[in-house]
């Protein structure tokens, strides 16, 4: 499957029950299953899937060795000892992905079994995934929206206080045995409202937009020092949280100066300092596939695919998590074709055979499918219109920059021929 894709691999030792000798090898894990490989055969010694586990516990081996024990459903225990970097790393990191996996498919394993998933019901997830990351897109558009009315107000702001010191100026510069000359002081109930706009502006720059909140693995400074936690991605920044809500750091949009993804789940943010050390995190999370398209779109100057995973934009177009484009063109032939396609004389056969077995997609599919392609062309439209408008409003504080630039630098030339 092309979303069971390697988490990590860590070197470890399993014990065998039946020949009573640990076997070096390597643990790897995957989004789906957990697996073990001998160093010297090759072999592969365990393999199983993540809903199949009971317990995922941490005992001592003969009351010495730090172990990790796996308990299957049918009371099958794995020993897993000699973990590098270390035993709390590797069960944060299996719990997480165990614990992810239980509550974003409850019963998965038993309805797989049971019944077959239809072409139909693969379409409808796929439209399902593209729809939440329009809707993602949408969040981040309307709070830029925000954001760049809060500039536009504090521009017209920053004009008002221009005419005000351009009209002291003048003042300033006339003789002092001018008759028309008076001191033009700021009224109170200017003085007022102007701090009133001040204070709604400040407030409408002050909401936080959480785009996206997902549970993860967080490591800091050292591969060992790791505690389980949780990314809130918001359009002002990003936000690292241990499992108690407490606040470990804050990045600002602007503190970001770089964010490396390093396989579909891993992903790591620095800061940089001049005189002491970097401030990094590295983070693994079930849930990193749907942060990594919108880190895309907030930091794509900072973001970079390492060259172990430039494979991640290829394997995305597969997987069904991640399709977008090809998806819409995809499904809406698809139901064109289960709709309105004749049979033809060398397709009988097929037609036979197809008619007494499953329809490739059901009317209640097609219907499903209809309203998600409702709202995916919904939400196209109103985020077409946003960014005319975002558009339109960049221009617009583009040339209020612009002129007030030009009234700053002649209000000063005026000041320094004052003194």
């Amino acid at each position: 499957m092309s979303r069971d894709i390697c988490v990590h691999t860590w070197p470890c030792s399993y014990y065998l029950e039946l020949e009573k000798q640990w076997v070096p090898g390597k643990l790897s894990l995957t989004s789906l299953s957990l697996k073990f490989m001998t160093d010297k055969t090759g072999d592969t010694l365990v393999n199983f899937p993540l809903s199949s586990i009971i317990e995922i516990k941490k005992e001592a081996s003969h009351f010495i060795f730090s172990s990790l024990t796996i308990l299957e459903k049918d009371h099958l225990k794995h020993w897993f000892s000699s973990l590098k970097p270390g035993r709390n790393v590797v069960f944060h990191i299996i719990e997480h992905f165990w614990r992810e996996l239980l509550l974003s498919q409850p019963g998965a394993a038993v309805e797989a079994s049971s019944s077959p998933v239809t072409k139909g019901k693969e379409l409808t997830s796929l439209m399902a995934c593209s729809q939440k990351r329009l809707e993602d897109a949408a969040r981040v558009l309307h709070h830029q929206g925000e954001q760049l009315d809060g500039i536009a107000s504090d521009l017209d702001k920053m004009e008002s206080d221009l005419d005000v010191a351009d009209r002291l100026l003048t003042d300033l510069e006339s003789p002092s045995w001018w008759p028309f000359s008076s001191k033009l002081w700021k009224m109170p109930s200017d003085t007022n409202s102007r701090q009133g706009s001040s204070m709604a502006s400040s407030k409408a720059l002050g909401k936080e937009g959480v785009v996206i909140r997902v549970p993860a693995v967080v490591f800091q400074r050292t591969d060992s020092h790791v505690k389980p936690g949780r990314l809130t991605v918001l359009v002002s920044g990003l936000e690292i949280h241990d499992s108690s809500s407490s606040l470990i750091h804050r990045f600002e949009k602007e503190d970001v100066d770089d964010i490396k993804v390093h396989t579909h789940y891993e992903v790591s943010i620095r800061q940089r300092f001049t005189g002491k050390p970097d401030l990094a995190f590295r983070l693994i999370s079930a849930k990193m596939p749907e942060v990594i398209p919108i880190l895309e779109m907030q930091f794509s100057k900072k973001i970079e695919l390492l060259e172990d995973d430039l494979m991640l934009r290829s394997t995305r177009t597969s997987s069904p998590e991640e399709k977008g484009y090809s998806v819409w063109h995809a499904a809406s032939r698809l139901v064109d074709f289960a709709r309105h396609q004749e049979p033809s004389g060398s397709q009988e056969d097929r037609l036979l055979q197809l008619q007494t077995s499953q329809p490739l997609v059901s009317k209640g599919d097609t219907q499903e499918l209809r309203q998600i392609l409702r709202k995916l062309k919904g939400l196209a439209l109103d985020a077409q219109t946003e960014l005319e408008r975002q558009d339109e409003a960049l221009d617009d504080i583009a040339t209020a920059v612009d002129r007030t630039t030009i009234t700053i630098d002649k209000q000063n030339r005026r000041m320094k021929k004052l003194t």
